[in-house]
């Protein structure tokens, strides 16, 4: 090899580092992170909550009759009616005793809803229009909420409330 060519192939090596070194380096492929909010999320509640309302959200329905999970055909917050999962879509501890603590579904469906707890179990199917809720005074310990729908295995969206401010 003639000094000449040498110094072709020495020049030919620089050029090529600089451009490799001016061009973007590869990447390795990240997985997309979508900013949704968790559904069947469990939670811990303080009298003084906050945010207020607390929302979480889940898909009501099951095979499960919401009588069989309640233990009971009627409750004196309303009828134990449709179908619920197995285990239960939340679980809401409370710390303390709520003088007033309520909780509310919202879904495009007809959606019901069983909790059993502390003191027993309580049912209720159109609180709101065709959406259940609760309210009242509740006790410390762990509620287990199941939100429902009126045919089995028939699946909806929805979004459960809970607040202690009275309205």
């Amino acid at each position: 090899m003639t000094k000449d060519q040498k110094l072709n192939l020495l020049a030919f090596g620089a050029i090529f580092t600089v451009t490799g070194l001016l061009l973007p380096a590869p990447t390795q492929a990240q997985p997309l992170q979508y900013k949704t909010t968790p559904m069947f999320e469990n939670v811990k509640l303080t009298p003084d909550f906050a945010p207020d309302p607390l929302t979480v959200r889940g898909l009501s329905g099951g095979p499960i009759s919401a009588q069989n999970t309640a233990g009971r055909e009627e409750t004196p917050t309303g009828a134990c009616m449709g179908f619920v999962d197995e285990k239960p879509d939340h679980k809401i501890v409370l710390t303390d005793f709520f003088k007033y603590l309520s909780l509310r579904v919202q879904s495009s469906e007809d959606t019901v809803l069983v909790v059993r707890g502390p003191g027993g179990s309580w049912c209720n199917d159109d609180y709101l229009d065709m959406n259940p809720g609760i309210e009242g005074q509740w006790l410390s310990g762990t509620y287990e909420i199941w939100v429902g729908s009126y045919d089995p295995d028939s699946y909806h969206p929805y979004v459960l409330e809970i607040t202690h401010q009275q309205q």
